[in-house]
């Protein structure tokens, strides 16, 4: 083997360790969204994906890595139509959303995770279910976010955004007594 193959060889292992060392790490939230009517007839099935947004991401480093004021509770709420995630987006200051309240349920889902598995973790067992509580309610997605208290409480805004996304086939009206279940699947993976 001459100098110049061994080279070229040398170059592609050491870029090869390089790449494994540079692997990144992506968080991901994927939705599925369940409608019944008030009879509890299936109306509508949605399913998308969450920007996880700088705040989670920094909360997520700040738990995991350091140990700091660890958030064990997590809470689902639903958006008005056409919302628009921003990856600046904090509880506190949201341009381009806007939060329902208009359902029986006194505050946000909790988000009641099983076991982690794979890099994966989900609500399966125990889905987020919200009742609707007024004729021609529109939503446009969901979030997670670590507090509890819904838009129409007080402290609604504060805690932390994890992350939202906006239903893949657009704005839903809903009608008093409709049911929305909502599985959260939360992903870490290698890339």
């Amino acid at each position: 083997m001459d100098e110049i193959q061994q080279n070229e060889i040398a170059v592609g292992a050491s870029a090869g360790r390089r790449a494994e060392v540079g692997a990144t790490l992506k968080l991901s939230t994927h939705y599925v969204v369940e409608c019944r009517d008030a009879r509890g007839n299936l109306k509508w099935v949605d399913e998308f994906d969450n920007l996880v947004v700088t705040a989670g991401l920094t909360d997520s480093l700040d738990k995991h890595f350091k140990g700091s004021n660890y958030t064990s509770a997590w809470y689902v709420g639903l958006t008005a139509g056409t919302p628009t995630f921003d990856a600046g987006d904090t509880m506190g200051t949201h341009g381009g959303w806007t939060e329902v309240a208009a359902y029986d349920e006194l505050v946000r889902q909790t988000l009641t995770l099983g076991t982690v598995s794979a890099g994966s973790v989900s609500n399966t067992a125990s889905k987020a279910v919200f009742t609707i509580k007024t004729n021609t309610t529109t939503i446009g997605g969901a979030f997670v976010a670590s507090s509890s208290a819904k838009a129409s409480d007080s402290g609604f805004n504060t805690g932390v955004l994890y992350g939202g996304g906006a239903f893949a086939a657009g704005n839903k009206v809903l009608d008093d007594n409709d049911t929305l279940t909502i599985t959260v699947t939360l992903t870490a993976t290698a890339a």
